[in-house]
Parts: C-alpha cells; structure tokens; sequence
C-alpha cells in the first residue's frame, strides 16, 4: 500500500470526510484502502483481515458515500427506507458497529438504528417506523421484527455480513437462509471477518455474484505486533496465577477469556476477594448488566472483566495493553479472535495464555492454524504449592494444631428448651388411664351427659365395645 494514501484520496464526500477528521483518521489501514475503491465500485466483496484493523470502517464508509444521494431532510418514513442490512452475531458487536457508523455519518441526513435481543423492542419498533437507511442487527431479532411486520426490507440495496464465520458457529446458518430469501436479488454483496472457513465460502457462494476477495494478510494469521506467550499453571491454580500475573504487571485493564458461564462469574468472585477490581460478563446475564460492566470496564471503574467467548467478537477498547485466556479455547479460530482485542489500530499488546497438563491438545491446534510457534514458559515466582497449602489453611484454621478443637460455651452461654411435665409421665394404656380419672357426681356437667347419651354406638370391629345380647 502507498504510505502517502489519504481518505480524501477516494472521492468520500466532504461531510464523510469532516467526521473522519474530527475522530483524527486519515490514512487508512490496508483492508481499508483495498476495500473501499472496490465497495464503491458496486461489487461483492469478501474481505479477509486480522481482527482490529478497521474492517468496519472498510464498509461503512463507502455505503455512507453511495447512500449519500439519496438521503433526506424529509421527516417522512416513507423517504427512510431501509437501504443497507448490515448482520452481525453478537449484540456487542452490533452496538460497536452502530455506533462507528453513526460517528462516520453525523454530519449527513443518513439515519441508521441497531436492533438487537435482550432489549425492549418498543424503542426499537418506534425507530424503524420513524424510517432509517443503515440498519444494524442480529439474526434472531430483525427475524422478530419481521415477523411483527415492524420491519420492511423490500428496498435494501446492500448486505453486509459481519463476522460471518462466527454467525455459522452460532448456528444462524438457517436465519441467514431466511433473511436472505426476504431480499431484493438485486444487490450488493458485503462479507467481512478474520477467517474464512470452508463453510463460509460455500455460503458465499449461495447468494454472491463475482465477489472480489480482499486478503491483506495470510489467512488465520494473528497480529504481528501482539507478542504471545504461554504458561503451564496446573487447573486448580490457575485463579491464584491470574491474581499474581494482574499484580506483577501492575495490569489496569485486562481482558480475561473463561470456556464457561460459571467459570466467568467464579474467577470474577474470587479476583475480588483478593482485592482486585472485578466484572464479569457472558449469556446468563441480561443485556443491560451487560453492556454497564462494559462500559464500566472501559472507563476504567472495573480493572479486569472476565467473559466467555461472547465478548471475543465486536469489542474495540482504546489501548487495551493485555488479554488472558484463563481457558485455552476449543476452538483455535476463537483463539485469533481472543487475542485479537489487544494490539488494535498498530498498538501493541500482550496475549498470555494458561494451559494445564489436558489442554496440550488445544495449544496445538491454534498453533497449526496460525503456523506460528507460541512460546511456553514457567511463571516464574508462582509457586502452586504455596498456593494449594494456603487454600488448604483457610479451609482448616486449626490444622496446624493437630485438629480443631470443639469450642467450649460458658454456662451463661447455654440455652435450655422448656419441657412439658406431661410428656415425662409413664405410657399407661387407654381403658386404665380412663379409669383412673375420677369423675365425682356433683362436679359432672349436665351437658356432657346429655352428650355422651346421644353418641351412637361404635361396632366392635370399629374399636367399640361388644353390645350384650338381650333375651325376651
């Protein structure tokens, strides 16, 4: 690419130009300087880039400069339709997009909206009726909104996959099929992510004309300005190896990976238990809780957030200096894109990587995807014994005695339940106990006789007594 390259270079309107120049960009990364002639041209496209080079900015631009002729001041919907669909799967990474979009279009009469589960769909309904151009949105609810006929797609005239890989693996894959089968067949193209799969390429196949592809790097390749490492912590000790890298690094903001819900919310207890500034975010919560720990977590009020793999896409947090994988991934892509939250737009950053004795496995899958060595290393002035024995104290705080010993209470101390005199008497059979109460004429109530003159008579088989034969 031609170092000199500026965003004027590509004929962007001067009000597209002005909110790049406000935000301080102007020479494009390399997926963005190939990508954005092509876009322009009209033709499919199935752009290929490491995560965190401005794969986003690659598409939004030129669809803000081609729908440019046709906005308008008019505050009719009917002059609002929606013209580009841009699909993402996670709700973070559609809000991250809306709002680079909103940011690059500020100064046109564009409007654009994101939708997204998780939320209430009244506000979302009353923007898409009041009309938008650039539409943001997960699978499943524009599906919902199509389906409550809130939602009209019959004038798109763009279709931008995001990150479509990791749509497949979210099994959107029929969805897709959907959303795709509710458009106009004659548009524009658009799929862009970190990887692309065998599977995706078929699907690009189904529903692309021609596209060009655009690979500004070796395919699955990972950052060359994040330095990788990784250290061998046995399962049990990895939370106490987090706390000690966190403290030894002196780390203010950091991204911790964990495999699973309970894992997440689990590391994050125990990282503020040692005194650590701690969120955690994944599936089981609600998207409000989500997206303030976020937010929290990029202003600097919550100094680690642990996620799952949900957060692994559409994150763009300025200089983030680490990332953790508590967890090796299963999957090695997730991997690529794990670490791919640090070092973004040329910085630097550090991706460091746990690995007990059972996930040897996992560490060499990523390794034959990225044909890149990663170095392993002990933690040095880690000690998991240390660790172990003083888990094992806070459990037992009398173990160094021998055993616990019973604590003795004072007798001011104990506390004596009342007993009922009537229950410490001596078992005595019905027919005696009745016999032995005493009833004195004078003192029996007229009632009570009445009473017991009226009772009718109990069979024998009952538990009454045998009524004696009468003779004439």
């Amino acid at each position: 690419m031609n170092p000199t390259i500026q965003f004027s270079d590509f004929g962007l309107h001067a009000d597209v130009l002005r909110a790049l120049s406000e935000q301080g960009y102007t020479t494009p990364t390399p997926i963005q300087a190939q990508a954005i002639p092509v876009v322009l041209m009209g033709r499919d496209v199935m752009g290929a880039a490491q995560t965190g080079t401005g794969k986003t900015a690659g598409f939004a631009l030129p669809i803000i400069q081609k729908l440019l002729p046709l906005a308008s001041t008019s505050t009719s919907p009917a002059r609002h339709p929606v013209r580009a669909l841009i699909l993402t799967p996670t709700r973070e990474l559609a809000d991250q997009v809306a709002e680079n979009v909103a940011s690059y279009s500020r100064h046109t009469a564009l409007r654009s909206t994101v939708v997204f589960g998780g939320m209430d769909m009244a506000p979302q309904t009353a923007a898409l009726r009041a009309g938008v151009e650039i539409l943001i949105a997960t699978p499943g609810r524009l599906l919902d909104h199509v389906q409550q006929k809130t939602l009209n797609l019959s004038q798109t005239q763009i279709l931008v996959l995001d990150e479509a890989d990791r749509m497949l693996d979210m099994g959107f894959l029929p969805d897709l099929q959907r959303i795709i089968n509710l458009l106009p067949k004659q548009r524009q193209n658009l799929m862009f992510s970190a990887t692309f799969s065998t599977e995706i390429k078929r699907l690009a196949q189904s529903f692309m004309q021609d596209p060009a592809l655009i690979e500004v790097a070796r395919r699955n390749a990972t950052a060359d300005n994040v330095s990788q490492i990784v250290y061998a912590v046995p399962s049990e000790s990895k939370r106490a190896a987090v706390a000690f890298i966190i403290r030894q690094r002196n780390l203010k903001q950091v991204l911790v990976f964990s495999n699973t819900k309970i894992g997440t919310s689990r590391l994050a207890r125990e990282l503020q238990r040692e005194g650590i500034k701690a969120d955690a975010i994944h599936g089981d919560k609600s998207q409000k809780e989500r997206m303030v720990a976020l937010e929290a977590f990029k202003r600097g009020e919550v100094e680690v957030l642990v996620a799952t793999d949900v957060a692994a896409r559409g994150l763009d947090i300025v200089e983030l200096p680490c990332v953790i994988n508590y967890d090796l991934p299963h999957s090695p892509e997730d991997y690529v894109h794990r670490i791919g939250r640090t070092g973004r737009a040329g910085a630097s950053g550090d991706a460091i990587s746990l690995m007990a004795r059972e996930e040897e496995r996992y560490l060499q899958d990523i390794e034959k995807l990225t044909k890149t060595p990663i170095v392993r290393k002990d933690l040095e002035g880690f000690d998991p014994e240390r660790v172990r024995h003083r888990e094992r104290s806070a459990r037992e705080p009398s173990a160094e005695r021998g055993r616990a010993e019973p604590v003795q209470r004072r007798p001011s101390e104990r506390t004596v339940a009342p007993v009922d005199e009537w229950f410490m008497k001596p078992y005595q059979p019905q027919d005696d106990a009745a016999a032995s109460v005493k009833v004195q004429p004078q003192q029996a109530q007229p009632g009570l006789a009445r009473a017991a003159e009226k009772r009718p008579a109990v069979a024998a088989l009952l538990g009454g007594k045998r009524a004696k034969t009468e003779t004439a």
